[in-house]
């Protein structure tokens, strides 16, 4: 409905501002009241309780307004070439990798020299780990930030960023950086002031002078780190203080129900978007609104929040695109993506951790049944959103997928992810090696660590120089990626996978890295052997020019972008996955056989779903199939999988 009220509070910023709403900046305006009636409905269900709300929306509206005046021309432009793409991150032109730019390659500016290793690759899209300053020996890998606006110096500076990001752009690549939402380094400007006894900055976290609070909060808050963060809440000494503390004691999680961190926080945003970041990664949004009685996760007012902030950001930095990492079961992810009146306008992005975890489940037993129970739900996602896809990334692998899916099968749960974990942790004769992380001993629930080739067999494959084994660790490391790569969104490589880098384990000498396995699949890129990428019929070389393959075909299959276009195949084979993607007649049948053998699929597979193809053509081998009949069958070799285009 519209607000006059509102409209002329606005105008009155804007002219203010000396912002020219007929002219130059008529777009910034038009987007701004038309998303001027969401914004206002969002902060009133959060804060409008507040005895200073309507002083705190009006600190909110200038903000709004100086974060889109400080941003830069050039990047005011690049908002508009990707309004004119309109869903600009849906393309199957994108493909992304993940990195920590100190083990990668050292720092920023020599991250700046490897920009022809990713066109090589085929990679155009960048993810840097936390590059943002935070202490030595405490930082969670970059997660414990003490300062959101200073470039760690182990990485070089703020300019070193600045002229990545420029090279960057002039190749046409796109930027993903985190944003810390929920918590700061017990070392951040604001824990020091609460430290020193600020009654203000007290208020940004949550603190408390005895047990009362935290013992009531404890009896429902999960731990997330049992073995080496026990608990949600830390005593500090300096201030005789209990502090919320869910991840690790040196991370305070900040108050969020404090319109003031808010207004911080999204300044913060507004910074990064400026910085010409394409993609924002919201880390661990689950986590940041808390109330007693509950998990203190996915609650409702944590969506309202991120609705809010997208709403904000699409006035001020319609260009940068947000991700929700909410590594959550299937029917709460999808609620990240927005629903109701906020469908597809909460996160743009969340990452497809189930079907991540239902390929290794598919991986270790042969078995294509779980995968496929899941399927369902993930479905549900709408269309204008999209899921970042992996195999691995820089966390360990949670099995948390719904009892249900499991039971569907005939499995016990239970004891299927007791198989799985002892499976990849190199129990009863596994190949794979990883090993257990964050083990609960009260519930004997944990995640599993590991790189995508030791998981794959690699590791094991390579010490025992069995070359039936290499191959086919090979073989299962390019089948995982090829099915995350054309399932449906941006595809996302961890950096050493292209080159099958195997566990590192020279964490365990690090006092900072040692009590946290999955620092093993962390690896420090060794230069001297990525130039086995090159050097043909090594296993490096194998793995690189795969994956180059599968980058350079999706890019050349339109209807490999993500159009809320895949239907799933029915399952003739218990060990082979399959689904169709289509567009305007266009029809791609992808399987993937997961079993250690041959396995043999009917042709009335292909004849289910609409017009039946008479030939198909494989985009990966290069061969051309006649669809035979019903009682005949396509036979696919170990750990293969095809890329059907009818014909």
């Amino acid at each position: 409905m519209y607000n006059p009220a509102l409209h002329q509070q606005i105008n009155e910023v804007l002219q203010q501002e000396k912002i020219d709403i007929g002219g130059k900046d008529n777009l910034f305006y038009t987007r701004f009241i038309a998303n001027a009636t969401a914004i206002d409905a969002l902060f009133r269900d959060i804060y409008g309780s507040h005895h200073q709300s309507r002083e705190f929306y009006a600190r909110l509206i200038q903000l709004i307004a100086k974060s889109y005046i400080q941003r830069p021309d050039v990047l005011k432009e690049r908002d508009a070439d990707k309004e004119a793409k309109g869903n600009w991150f849906l393309s199957n032109d994108i493909t992304g990798m993940s990195l920590y730019v100190d083990r990668f390659c050292g720092d920023l500016k020599t991250l700046g020299t490897k920009l022809d290793y990713f066109k090589k690759l085929g990679v155009n899209f960048l993810h840097l780990m936390p590059v943002f300053e935070s202490p030595e020996g405490e930082s969670d890998g970059g997660y414990a930030v003490s300062d959101f606006r200073k470039v760690d110096k182990r990485f070089g500076t703020l300019e070193d960023l600045r002229k990545v990001q420029a090279q960057m752009q002039d190749e046409d690549m796109y930027l993903m950086l985190d944003i810390v939402l929920n918590h700061t380094s017990h070392k951040h400007a604001w824990a020091e002031a609460a430290k020193k006894g600020d009654p203000g900055y007290q208020n940004y976290f949550y603190i408390y002078n005895d047990r009362y609070f935290p013992d009531q909060f404890d009896q429902t808050m999960p731990e997330i780190f049992p073995e080496s963060s026990p608990g949600s809440f830390t005593w500090n000494e300096e201030m005789k203080k209990w502090v919320m503390t869910v991840f690790h004691h040196y991370q305070w999680d900040l108050n969020y129900s404090n319109p003031a961190v808010f207004l911080d926080m999204l300044d913060t945003i507004f910074f990064y978007a400026n910085l010409g970041v394409d993609i924002l990664r919201i880390d661990a949004p689950a986590f940041i609104w808390k109330q007693l009685g509950t998990s203190c996760q996915n609650l409702p007012q944590a969506h309202t929040l991120l609705r809010l902030i997208k709403q904000c950001v699409q006035v001020s930095a319609p260009g940068m695109a947000l991700l929700g990492e909410a590594i959550v079961a299937p029917k709460e992810i999808m609620k990240y993506f927005g629903s109701g009146l906020y469908t597809a306008k909460e996160c743009d992005f969340a990452y497809n951790a189930t079907q991540m975890a239902l390929q290794w489940d598919a991986l270790a037993t042969g078995d294509t049944r779980v995968m496929l129970a899941a399927q369902h739900e993930l479905l549900q996602k709408p269309y204008g959103c999209s899921w970042i896809t992996y195999t691995r990334c820089h966390d360990d692998i949670g099995l948390g997928y719904d009892d249900y899916m499991i039971q569907r099968t005939g499995f016990a749960p239970f004891e299927h992810r007791k198989f799985l974990k002892e499976y990849y942790s190199g129990q009863n004769g596994s190949p794979a090696r990883g090993a257990l992380f964050s083990v609960n001993p009260k519930t004997n629930d944990a995640r599993i660590s590991g790189s995508l080739a030791s998981l794959c067999g690699l590791e094991s494959a390579l010490a025992s120089g069995d070359a039936n084994d290499i191959d086919m660790s090979v073989r299962k490391i390019i089948l995982m990626q090829a099915q995350s790569f054309f399932i449906g969104g941006v595809p996302m490589l961890f950096y050493g996978d292209e080159a099958a880098y195997t566990n590192d384990y020279s964490y365990l000498n690090d006092p900072g890295k040692s009590y946290d396995n999955r620092w093993m699949h962390r690896p420090v890129i060794d230069w001297e052997k990525n130039k086995l990428t090159s050097k043909e019929g090594t296993v490096e070389a194998r793995v690189f020019s795969a994956t180059q393959r599968l980058i350079s075909i999706r890019k050349n299959i339109f209807l490999a972008g993500d159009y809320k276009n895949l239907t799933w195949m029915t399952p003739h084979n218990i060990h082979v996955a399959g689904f169709l993607r289509t567009f305007e007649g266009q029809k791609l049948y992808c399987l993937f056989n997961f079993r250690n053998k041959a396995s043999y699929v009917t042709w009335f597979a292909f004849k289910e779903h609409g017009a039946a193809p008479s030939q198909l053509y494989d985009h990966w081998s290069g061969a051309t199939f006649e669809v035979g009949m019903d009682h005949d069958y396509l036979i696919m070799e170990p750990y293969s999988f095809l890329l059907l285009e009818a014909r």
